[in-house]
């Protein structure tokens, strides 16, 4: 108790310190060249990420630290003025960034989307897959490879295939003897990084927030869903982990902790620690099938299938691809220029109608249980629109105080194009892992990357931004990963009824190995211009080698011959 206050009270110190250094601290004007002399805040202009950043490290609390950037930055674009600082921050980033037809609109989706995966659940559809698939699983190598695909296959929320995953896959793996560490860091390794490279997923919005955000910032007007698309395959972290789980289970080998853990559980039949403390949680009861209603795999398969045609129909739809030739360059030019906000609300909202009457239709729910849980599950997601806002306040704020100007200016020609996305990469994977939220870290740091690799092609999109961007998120979804204070990490736990510091710490090497994969054969030689044609399979192939030579069989059979071996020797 005594170090948490003695940590608050250094925090207080601090806060009161910069906010007098703030108010004492005449403002920095840096001219700009030729037609760009508009005046901004010099060093000033990094209070913002710097607040976010640092009291992220400090208090674990992305909300807290991004409301307190905000306000750091309104008090310097108020002329130090506290009051107005305040108010400024309420009703002028605050409210206006929520009023921006945009944003109300990816705001709305966010929360229709925790609606429609509520409805889906009770429904019992995504259930009704996964067991179908569970049956399927004869041998250890089955139920894991099972359990693998099944994580793909719910592509659009993380939290629905930690739920739906490790419960319906539990069975079947503790039954061959599978440790719960095993299975929650399959979950963990197809919930994050699966999601977070879907075209279409809850993340999606999000992370389209965010590039519009740095675009602004530079005041670049581009398509922030197609510069998505772009970097999908350049998300290195993301791919090499998705593949990872397939080695290890194809190959039927593991290394440090988690070799531990499958040869006990193999051996013994203890499937987790004697001192472990299983996470079990009421959100687990949230996500299960309404009492009495049939598990048929319609009831998922239809809505996803809806969801995704008319997602696609509406980007058509709304990039004017109705005036444009009906062939691939009139798609595509038409997916390019198309309203990715108000596709995806068309799609999560006309999917949502269907699902409730798929639900009244079969009597499976009223229509005011329909309503009443498709409202339960738009809370889930609130905390997701909350730090979206707030990201969005932030890069107004710093669009005020010339952040993105004044970082491009500062770096210039200072570092070296090829090491900004390893840089970066690196730098995102810290603060993901220390504040455990790739939300949070997205927020923070994509604002800040691309002015900085903006600045490095001398205002021009080519790919090192694309690779810039997906670094940055590929390291914010390996802290999210692998930290023991990470939603997904926690729900993963949940899903599977593994200890939850068990699971990151057998967890932990694994993500060690394909960050650094990614980073060496992935970022670097993007950066330099090879094709990720070239890379995915070349990081694919070294992650195989790898494993490899430094694993272990955990195949029973051998197991039972090391042990053997091991006690002749004693």
């Amino acid at each position: 108790m005594k170090k948490k206050l003695s940590s608050n009270k250094t925090l207080t110190i601090f806060t009161v310190f910069l906010a007098v250094a703030l108010l004492t601290t005449g403002f920095v004007f840096a001219e700009g060249e030729g037609e760009e002399l508009a005046a901004h805040y010099g060093v000033l202009s990094l209070v913002t990420p710097f607040f976010a950043i640092v009291l992220s490290f400090i208090t674990k609390q992305v909300v807290l630290s991004l409301a307190a950037a905000v306000f750091a930055g309104s008090i310097i674009l108020n002329g130090g003025n506290v009051i107005h600082g305040f108010l400024r921050t309420c009703d002028t980033y605050i409210i206006g960034t929520v009023t921006d037809s945009w944003n109300a609109t990816l705001l709305v989706f966010i929360l229709a989307v925790g609606g429609l995966i509520a409805i889906m659940s009770k429904m019992g559809g995504m259930q009704a897959m996964a067991i179908a698939m569970s049956k399927k699983a004869k041998n250890a190598k089955n139920s894991l490879l099972i359990t693998w695909i099944m994580g793909l296959i719910i592509f659009f929320e993380d939290y629905a295939n930690s739920l739906v995953v490790g419960p319906t896959m539990r069975p079947a793996t503790d039954r061959e003897r599978v440790s719960r560490e095993k299975l929650s860091y399959i979950i963990d390794s197809t919930a994050g990084p699966v999601t977070d490279i879907a075209p279409i997923s809850s993340w999606t919005a999000y992370e389209i927030g965010m590039i519009a955000i740095a675009f602004s910032s530079v005041g670049f007007e581009g398509n922030a869903y197609g510069t998505f698309i772009q970097t999908i395959p350049y998300r290195f972290y993301n791919i090499f982990a998705i593949f990872m789980v397939l080695i290890i289970v194809l190959m039927q080998k593991d290394y440090g902790p988690m070799y531990r853990a499958e040869k006990r559980a193999r051996l013994t039949g203890k499937l987790y620690e004697d001192n472990a403390k299983l996470m079990m949680s009421k959100e687990l009861d949230a996500m299960n099938v309404k009492e009495g209603a049939p598990l048929r795999m319609c009831n998922a398969i239809v809505p996803i299938v809806v969801f995704t045609v008319v997602t696609i129909i509406g980007l058509w739809y709304t990039g004017g691809g109705a005036e444009m030739p009906f062939n691939f360059t009139g798609i595509r030019d038409s997916l390019g220029n198309s309203d990715a906000a108000s596709s995806i609300l068309y799609a999560v909202l006309f999917t949502s109608v269907l699902s409730i009457i798929m639900a009244m239709v079969q009597k499976i729910m009223t229509l005011k249980e329909c309503i009443d849980i498709w409202l339960n599950g738009c809370k889930e997601l609130l905390i997701t629109d909350t730090i979206l806002v707030l990201a969005w306040s932030s890069g107004s704020v710093m669009d005020g105080l010339g952040t993105g100007n004044y970082i491009s200016h500062l770096v210039g020609d200072s570092v070296p194009g090829v090491l900004i996305p390893i840089v970066l990469f690196l730098v995102s994977c810290v603060v993901a892992f220390s504040t455990g939220t790739s939300y949070g870290t997205s927020a923070i740091m994509i604002p800040i990357a691309f002015p900085m690799v903006w600045g490095v092609c001398g205002g021009q999109m080519d790919t090192l931004c694309v690779v810039t961007i997906a670094a940055v998120t590929s390291g914010a979804i390996f802290g999210d990963h692998c930290s023991p204070i990470s939603d997904t990490t926690i729900m993963s736990s949940m899903g599977s009824a593994s200890d939850l510091m068990d699971h990151a710490r057998t967890q932990i090497p694994y993500a060690v190995t394909v960050a650094a994969v990614a980073s060496i054969i992935g970022f670097i030689p993007a950066a330099l211009g090879v094709t990720p044609l070239i890379l995915i399979p070349a990081g694919i192939a070294v992650l195989a080698v790898f494993v490899h030579f430094v694993g272990k069989s955990t195949k029973l059979e051998d197991l039972e011959k090391e042990a053997g071996t091991i006690s002749s020797a004693e």
